[in-house]
């Protein structure tokens, strides 16, 4: 699925993460865009999910969507800025 389409739905979780840590839905539809899938979650229910990560000029993002295949919909349910004390270097490893 093309994670880069019109049809981005922002959970309302996701909405208020990115208030809280000022990520504007521009930032997310870069990464949604520019970014890599850097895991993957396929029993995640009821869609499966992915974690993708990317950057917004020199701040790192993580934003994590749901794909609904049926409605060809990308929901984001989650954005966030990867803390450095758990993701290796690239920050795009957890760290063991």
């Amino acid at each position: 699925m093309d994670l880069k389409g019109e049809n981005v739905i922002f959970r309302i979780h996701a909405v208020q993460r990115m208030f809280e840590r000022n990520i504007s839905a521009e930032d997310v539809r870069k990464v949604l865009s520019d970014g890599v899938v850097i895991e993957e979650y396929p029993d995640d229910l009821p869609y499966p999910s992915r974690l993708i990560f990317g950057w917004c000029e020199d701040r790192p993002i993580h934003v994590v969507v749901a794909i609904n295949e049926e409605e060809s919909s990308v929901i984001v349910v989650t954005v966030y800025e990867p803390a450095q004390e758990k993701w290796d270097a690239d920050l795009s490893r957890r760290r063991a």
